[in-house]
């Protein structure tokens, strides 16, 4: 049989550690096609974020362009996670200097453009806050039926990690998550209930590292950095490697479970605040928005992660 053509993606996030991994896995699979990253606030501010996305395709001489975008939320006070991810977004490895700079185009524009130009090919994987997505619906909402699928890292079946209710991806700007999920794409969620099953600990950790290669010491050094904060928090031997899930479903989904559900979001000003209200049981009567990861191979997830990487000089 032929090789599938490789999927058209493009990235959205806030690099940020486990967003820079998912960088690297999407750029070497070759079931994906990077189109282009786009930026936003979140783990840290959207200068530092886009820097951090240069980086890292300065690590790996990759050639896809990258849109800086939203630089706050739509209604409320931006967050930041310097506690989690250090000052500069990217903290532990030593990061290479980059020589190429971001694109002027606003990071919404170019999904406009994109999905206009290529419709019903293109998958978007934000792994921040939802924001850019949001601006481009709402400005061009003749691309929301044209989007082949989003599969985004946020929100949680059960509790949250910034909140006791809310994921900190959905707590940043529970409106653009709302207008996301209530728009009619074709939307899988991977929340913290999944996202946990993952931890980086120290046998995988050193399976990047035994790699012998820059960019397997470079994701070595980020997961020990990344561990320091889940070790406090949780208690775990390592961190939970999140944002990497999205590329993954789409290069092997047979590593994971999936169940149609009806999430809303909600956006009140109370303790559960940016919540995402999973409807499990169907007592809703709502018709499924999402897809929502249920089980994680955690096993199988990092194999993946190490022979992709692996391919890396």
């Amino acid at each position: 049989m032929p090789t599938p053509a490789p999927r058209p993606v493009i990235l959205d996030g806030d690099p940020g550690h486990d967003d820079a991994v998912n960088i690297l896995l999407a750029c070497s699979s070759p079931e994906l096609e990077v189109l282009g990253v786009t930026t936003t606030y979140g783990n840290v501010g959207l200068e530092r974020t886009t820097y951090n996305a240069r980086v890292v395709r300065e690590l790996i001489g990759a050639s896809f362009p990258i849109y800086p975008g939203a630089d706050r939320p739509l209604v409320v006070p931006r967050l930041s996670a310097e506690a989690v991810h250090g000052e500069s977004g990217l903290d532990g490895p030593d990061l290479p200097t980059p020589t190429r700079e971001a694109e002027s185009l606003h990071a919404a524009q170019f999904i406009i453009n994109s999905v206009r130009a290529r419709p019903n090919k293109i998958t978007l994987l934000p792994t921040g806050p939802l924001t850019n997505l949001a601006l481009a619906f709402r400005l061009a909402p003749d691309i929301v039926p044209r989007v082949r699928e989003v599969v985004w890292m946020g929100g949680s079946l059960d509790t949250g990690n910034w909140t006791p209710s809310a994921e900190f991806n959905a707590l940043c700007d529970p409106h653009a998550a709302r207008i996301v999920f209530e728009s009619g794409v074709k939307l899988t969620m991977f929340g913290l209930n999944a996202t946990h099953q993952a931890i980086a600990n120290p046998a995988r950790v050193a399976a990047f590292r035994q790699l012998g290669t820059r960019v397997g010491e470079f994701t070595a050094v980020l997961l020990e950095f990344f561990a320091e904060h889940h070790r406090e928090r949780y208690g775990w031997d390592g961190g939970a490697l999140h944002d990497p899930m999205t590329a993954a479903y789409l290069s092997a989904p047979e590593l994971f479970g999936v169940q149609p559900m009806w999430v809303d979001i909600d956006t009140t000003e109370g303790p559960s605040a940016g919540r995402t209200v999973c409807d499990v049981w169907k007592v809703t009567g709502q018709p499924p928005n999402a897809d929502v990861a249920l089980t994680v191979d955690a096993d199988g997830f990092f194999a993946l992660l190490t022979e992709r990487l692996g391919r890396y000089p």
